[in-house]
């Protein structure tokens, strides 16, 4: 799925299908509130957003919602907003981000050229790496 804006709730839906997610009507609430992120949005935020829009979905609901969607898949989450998870609704394939530390822009770089890196590594230490991501933290050069 390509991530935009204004994804609509049968595509959406089908996204949590797809992932093998059960599409509640608050876990499509949030879904669809993460889907209008350019960037990314804390829990907190996010729940916020959904009060505003008269939703009654509790804060609790929304980081339970988080957790699962994060879980299967669905979704990406972020550390680097202090002590705080952010999420974003990010595309299917393999990527990594780029994270401005300032504004909180995130761009996802699709392009990888480390596996070669890690298989060396991992073997030079009897591990099997069986996944991984890369957030590379720093500011954008609106923010400079």
């Amino acid at each position: 799925m390509s991530v935009t804006l204004q994804a609509d709730s049968a595509e959406l839906a089908g996204l949590l299908t797809r992932k093998g997610v059960r599409a509640t009507r608050q876990r499509l609430e949030v879904l669809a509130e993460l889907a209008r992120e350019r960037d990314d949005v804390t829990a907190q935020s996010l729940w916020r957003r959904l009060r505003e829009r008269g939703s009654s979905t509790g804060l609790a609901t929304v980081y339970r919602t988080l957790a699962l969607l994060n879980e299967k898949g669905v979704i990406d989450s972020l550390s680097h907003h202090g002590t705080e998870l952010c999420y974003r609704l990010c595309t299917d394939s393999h990527h990594h981000h780029l994270l401005c530390t300032k504004c909180h822009r995130v761009v996802e770089i699709e392009q990888c050229g480390i596996d070669g890196w890690i298989k060396k590594v991992t073997s030079r230490h009897g591990f099997v790496a069986t996944e991984h991501r890369v957030e590379i933290t720093g500011v954008c050069g609106n923010c400079r």
